[in-house]
């Protein structure tokens, strides 16, 4: 096995993980609704992983992280089809940012911050809209017990918006933080 498919093994399962423990600590999220929903920087070592290695190693990261989400009994899962869209297609999906991975990396390189920025900004939006639009759907297939007189649709549009919104904004800066103090150390060792 070559000495940069280690390195992915391993900065996969790091950022895996990191995105867990950023997910369980209490002080570092705002927990919104008791189903499951928070504002936190638990997206963030998935960006990374995307950004760093591309779609692969974005959807491999996300992916573990929901499984492990189920794992440690943190999910909220009411049938196995709701889990699977809530934690498996949800979380994996956030990888899908990788798609501008090469991009990101050639303007960091290049320090053309405006770009970077437009990139990661459209990274984060993608992965984050992906995830909004399956626990969209899951809420409205298998939560419909919203407030009374309120269309499920509405419910679970609020419902999910209110957490994923500034979740995507947090990402967002904090990423492109990342990215332009450390820009070396963010870059895919090739």
């Amino acid at each position: 096995m070559s000495s940069k498919r280690i390195l992915f093994l391993i900065e996969v399962a790091i950022f895996t993980a990191l995105a867990l423990v950023l997910d369980l600590v209490p002080f570092l999220q705002f927990k919104i609704w008791a189903q499951g929903g928070s504002i936190s920087f638990a997206m963030i070592p998935i960006f990374i992983v995307a950004f760093r290695w591309g779609i692969k190693g974005g959807l491999i990261s996300g992916f573990l992280w929901g499984v492990l989400q189920v794992a440690v009994g943190t999910a909220y899962i009411l049938t196995p089809l709701q889990g699977f869209i809530d934690y498996g297609f949800a979380f994996t999906a956030l990888g899908v940012a990788g798609i501008f991975a090469k991009p990101i990396q050639l303007a960091v390189k290049k320090g053309n911050t405006g770009v970077y920025l437009s990139y990661i900004t459209l990274g984060v939006f993608i992965g984050s809209m992906l995830r909004f639009i399956a626990h969209y759907i899951a809420g409205v297939v298998f939560f419909s017990s919203a407030i009374e007189g309120q269309p499920v649709w509405l419910y679970s549009f609020v419902y999910n918006i209110s957490y994923m919104f500034p979740a995507f904004i947090l990402c967002t800066i904090c990423v492109f933080f990342l990215f332009h103090k450390q820009p070396k150390v963010l870059l895919n060792a090739s």
